[in-house]
C-alpha cells in the first residue's frame, strides 16, 4: 500500500491531488454535454480560443475569469460574423478561429519577461504548482457548474437531443447554449492551473466519451465521467510521480487511453457473445 500513497505524502502533492480532482469533476460535468450534442471540435476550439482571455489576464494582472469570459464572447461573435457574412461552412469559421485566437495567446505571453514559464504553465498546466487560493477558487466555480447544470439540466437535455424540439417545448435553446459556452469558459479557468488551457480537453471530453460506452441515461454517464476523471487525476499523478513524467499531460491522457481499453473490451465481448451464439 506504500506505493499507493507515498506520491501524496508532501502538501504540495496532495494540493496537486485536490486540484486534479475538482478540475475532473468540473470539466466531466461540462464535457459530458459537449460529447451529447456531438460538439467536441467546437468545444475544442473554444478551449483554444480562451488562451489569449487567459495570458492577457496573466500579463495585466487581472482575474482570469474576466479575461477567458472577453475572449470567449469574441470568438463566438466571430464565429457568428464568418457564417453570416460567408458561404463558409462551421467547421472552417471554428478552424480559422481556433489557430488565430490561440496564436494571439502565444503572442501576448511572448511579451511577457518569463515568457517560456509563462507559456508551459497557460497551455499545459503546472499540477505541483496548485495553491490553497487555486483550491478556493476552484471549489467556487465547480459549484457554479454543478448548479447550473442542475438548474438547466432539462433545457440542456432538450438541447442536446434535438434544437428545433427545444424550441417547440419553449425550452430556450439559445438561452441553453449561451449557458454551456460559459460552463466551458468556466470549466478552462477552473482547470487550467492543474492542467492547462491546451490539455483541459483530455479531461473534457475522455471521461464523458468513456462513460458513453458504459452507461444508457444522461445523469448515469454524467456520474460515471466524474467518477472516471476523479480516477484518472489519481491515476495519472501516481504514474507522473514514479514515471518522471508531466503531471498534467499524464492525468489528461490517462482518460483517453481508458476510452480505447473500454471500447476494445467492449468489442471483443461482443465478438464473443456472437461466436457463442452461432
Amino acid at each position: 500500500m506504500d506505493w499507493l500513497l507515498e506520491p501524496f505524502e508532501l502538501g504540495f502533492q496532495q494540493r496537486a491531488l485536490l486540484g486534479g480532482v475538482l478540475a475532473a469533476l468540473m470539466a466531466s460535468t461540462v464535457g459530458t454535454w459537449l460529447v451529447l450534442r456531438g460538439m467536441s471540435f467546437f468545444g475544442d476550439a473554444f478551449v483554444h480560443g480562451v488562451v489569449p482571455g487567459v495570458a492577457a489576464a496573466v500579463v495585466l494582472d487581472v482575474n482570469p475569469l474576466l479575461g477567458a469570459a472577453v475572449a470567449a464572447a469574441v470568438m463566438v461573435a466571430a464565429i457568428e460574423l464568418v457564417q453570416r457574412k460567408t458561404v463558409l461552412g462551421e467547421d472552417t469559421s471554428i478552424g480559422l478561429l481556433f489557430v488565430g485566437m490561440l496564436a494571439l495567446g502565444v503572442v501576448i505571453i511572448s511579451r511577457m519577461d518569463s515568457y517560456s514559464g509563462s507559456l508551459t504553465s497557460i497551455l499545459f498546466g503546472d499540477a505541483l504548482g496548485v495553491t490553497s487560493a487555486d483550491i478556493v477558487g476552484q471549489t467556487i466555480v465547480l459549484v457554479i457548474v454543478l448548479a447550473t447544470s442542475l438548474l438547466l439540466y432539462r433545457p440542456l437535455v432538450a438541447l442536446s437531443l434535438s434544437k428545433d424540439k427545444a424550441e417547440l417545448l419553449g425550452m430556450k435553446p439559445g438561452l441553453a447554449h449561451a449557458a454551456l459556452l460559459v460552463l466551458i469558459a468556466l470549466a478552462v479557468i477552473g482547470s487550467y492551473q492543474s492542467v492547462g488551457t491546451l490539455l483541459v480537453f483530455g479531461l473534457l471530453v475522455g471521461p464523458p466519451a468513456t462513460a458513453s460506452l458504459m452507461t444508457k441515461t444522461i445523469r448515469s454517464m454524467m456520474a460515471v465521467a466524474g467518477l472516471i476523471g476523479v480516477v484518472a487525476v489519481w491515476f495519472g499523478l501516481t504514474l507522473s510521480y514514479y514515471l518522471g513524467t508531466a503531471a498534467s499531460a499524464t492525468m489528461a491522457l490517462v482518460p483517453i487511453v481508458a476510452f480505447f481499453l473500454v471500447l476494445a473490451t467492449k468489442s471483443l465481448l461482443k465478438n464473443l457473445k456472437v461466436g457463442v451464439e452461432a
